[in-house]
């Protein structure tokens, strides 16, 4: 193994973890958000009826917008570092993520400038408005919900890891979608209802109807996008394969998949 190739081994996994832990934070903060799917692509709401005469739209957290990048980014790491790399950054990331948290919490505390209340006291169409409250509301996430997502988040990401490198076992350096897709529908199926069950049913106030009917939708979300982002995973391994040549590349790809089974 030549210095070069150890350099650009090391500035991989740095480059993918860094892509990695970026969206899954952002994601993580944006998702306060929630927007309609329907108004987005110009539908009628879907209006569907599930358990119990539940009515349900497309209704998505902002984060989800940018969560099947996180997928997409794990599932190479996994490729060319094993359980081992995806392990490593999904437990600093789930650090990182609590620690933003608190940071956010701290400065939603802090006492508000009065001169920026009175330079904010009016939104663009002249109604009044507090910014300092819509500031918390804004980015302040209740307790049960970052509990839910941090939760749900490592073990979608370890069982993820070991779907993954159980498919790639069967199938070989051949198949690259049906490992990626396969890890990812198994874990993000898990994943959707371990974030609303703990959030909403544990901490608040939702039935199992309400958990059961949103996760659906989720997951048909996430089950979509993975198919549909399938060529941007191979291109990502096209891309990996010149930067550090094929022969290198497949032999990183090989010794990530023995020590995943050693």
């Amino acid at each position: 193994m030549n210095y070069s190739f150890t350099n650009k081994r090391t500035n991989l996994f740095i480059f993918l973890s860094a892509v990695f832990l970026t969206n899954a934070l952002v994601a993580e903060i944006i998702g306060v958000k929630i927007f309609s799917g329907e108004t987005l692509l110009g539908v009628a709401p879907a209006q569907l009826h599930l358990l119990d005469d539940f009515v349900l739209d497309f209704n998505l957290t902002a984060g989800a917008v940018i969560w099947p990048f996180v997928f997409i980014t794990s599932d190479i790491i996994n490729e060319y570092f094993g359980k081992a790399g995806v392990r490593r950054i999904s437990f600093m990331t789930a650090g990182f993520i609590a620690y933003s948290f608190l940071i956010i919490y701290a400065v939603t505390t802090l006492p508000p400038a009065q001169f920026w209340l009175d330079v904010n006291a009016k939104d663009p169409a002249g109604n009044a408005i507090n910014i300092d409250n819509a500031f918390g509301m804004i980015f302040r996430q209740g307790l049960g919900i970052i509990i839910g997502s941090l939760t749900a988040f490592l073990i979608g990401q370890l069982l993820d890891a070991s779907v993954f490198q159980y498919l790639r076992k069967i199938t070989g350096s051949r198949r690259i979608w049906l490992r990626a897709t396969g890890s990812t529908l198994i874990s993000q199926l898990i994943d959707s209802f371990v974030v609303l069950f703990i959030a909403f049913w544990v901490f608040g106030n939702w039935s199992m109807t309400q958990v059961f009917a949103v996760a659906v939708i989720n997951y048909i979300y996430k089950f979509t996008t993975a198919i549909l982002l399938t060529p941007l995973l191979y291109l990502a391994h096209s891309v990996i394969d010149r930067y550090l040549g094929k022969e290198h590349a497949e032999e990183l790809a090989n010794e990530a998949s023995m020590s995943s089974f050693m």
